[in-house]
């Protein structure tokens, strides 16, 4: 039956239908063809409960709260300010790619946000300075994967929801991880352009008092960071909360900056009707087709195959992540992590492994699947934005930030207490 679903799946995204229908078609034809009781009545109730999970509402809050974000002028403040700091580092503006993701993915909890807004800030400066275009590119695309990494993340909260892991757990242990893999993007960075310093481009020139006085567009995002993620550690708010206080804070800023306005608000919320759309869709469809697929006994028959296969919980970790990298391939980030947690999860916990431990390395495969052809997000988002030119340059600049995401599984694999630790301190 796996197998089946499996082939129906790769068969309907390869006809371009979208991916909440599949999965529902996918669940109905099941259900249809393989159960003895109707299973269909069933969906209203399961749409029903979901859509009323008080924790899912920090979803379109953070999603709504990244699209004022991107209207009210701090990326490119921060962006700036960044680059200034960064300049005398080899590679310039390539390190500022992934310093302004990282401090901007610590308020948006998106990927795709990250990667639009500093792309749309930092890729004028390609031919203007004299970058690499290949490597310029794939910074920006690796840059925004950190989105679905560094708290607080869209994904680590489905996540939590669909295993009963603890959101703030989840939140800590992915911050250190998060850190790591935006360190192991610079010294990649910085190795390139030591070997071909041409790929480093004109370097901005910066005084101290310059890079000092710059720190001031950094205050907001700092502080926007301390609202949200700093009330969820302090135990004062739940995610939830947090998202609001966010959202009020970010509607400060936009006045603070003076572009709040009816016009930037009516964008920002078409823009977040639109992305909230996709996610709840997504969502209640995957919940369906993970309640045909549970009554049908396919995770007891899955758990019970790779058990069969006397491999070692290490071998069996290895398998589970080469399965991710090839179905990355060709399924996007979101709904692979919706479809795929509730069969694999009690496996690796099972294996015993710690599920906060396997929530840090399922979002890394999830970051890995955003810059990887034929469907990876991040790619197309760049491309967009660069309006020009083949898509291949963003795919080969990408690759070898790919590389440095395995080397921080790899990490976490042999220390775990790398994503562990601070949530042991709690």
């Amino acid at each position: 039956m796996l197998a089946q679903a499996s082939v129906a799946l790769i068969v309907l995204i390869g006809l371009s239908i979208p991916i909440a229908a599949v999965l529902v078609f996918i669940a109905l034809g099941m259900a249809w063809v393989h159960s003895p009781m109707p299973l269909h009545v069933a969906g209203s109730e399961i749409f029903w409960k979901v859509s009323n999970e008080f924790t899912l509402t920090s979803v379109p809050l953070f999603v709504l709260l990244g699209e004022i974000l991107l209207r009210a002028g701090v990326a490119e403040r921060m962006y700036a300010s960044v680059a200034l700091w960064l300049n005398r580092l080899p590679g310039g503006l390539l390190h500022a790619n992934i310093g302004a993701s990282t401090l901007f993915s610590a308020t948006s909890g998106s990927s795709v946000a990250t990667a639009a807004t500093i792309g749309t800030v930092a890729l004028p400066e390609i031919r203007k300075r004299g970058y690499n275009e290949r490597v310029f590119l794939g910074s920006l695309a690796a840059g925004g994967t950190l989105g679905i990494l560094i708290p607080p993340s869209i994904h680590l909260i489905l996540y939590g929801m669909m295993t009963g892991t603890s959101i703030p757990q989840l939140y800590l242990a992915a911050t250190i991880p998060g850190l790591i893999l935006a360190v192991v993007f610079s010294c990649f960075v910085t190795v390139v352009c030591c070997i071909w310093p041409e790929f480093g481009g004109e370097r901005i020139q910066a005084t101290w008092s310059q890079r000092i006085r710059s720190l001031t567009s950094l205050v907001p995002i700092l502080l926007l960071f301390l609202v949200v993620v700093g009330s969820i550690y302090t135990g004062f708010a739940t995610p939830t909360e947090a998202a609001s206080l966010g959202l009020v804070f970010t509607l400060i800023l936009a006045a603070f900056y003076r572009k709040l306005s009816i016009s930037m608000l009516h964008e920002a919320f078409i823009g977040a009707m639109r992305t909230n759309a996709m996610i709840m869709l997504i969502v209640l469809a995957s919940y369906f087709m993970n309640f045909v697929l549970s009554f049908l006994g396919i995770p007891q028959q899955l758990t019970a195959f790779i058990s069969e296969l006397g491999l070692s919980p290490v071998a069996t970790m290895l398998l589970i992540i080469v399965f991710f990298v090839v179905l990355g391939c060709f399924l996007e980030s979101l709904s692979m992590l919706v479809t795929m947690t509730p069969l694999v999860a009690p496996i690796v916990v099972a294996l015993g492994y710690d599920p906060i431990w396997f929530g840090v390395v399922i979002i890394i495969l999830l970051e890995v699947a955003l810059i990887t052809p034929p469907v990876g997000i991040n790619l197309y988002v760049v491309q967009a934005i660069r309006r020009g030119g083949g898509i291949t340059d963003v795919m080969l600049g990408s690759l070898p930030f790919v590389l440095c995401m395995f080397a921080l599984i790899g990490l976490l694999m042999a220390f775990p207490e790398i994503a562990l630790f601070l949530p042991s301190l709690k």
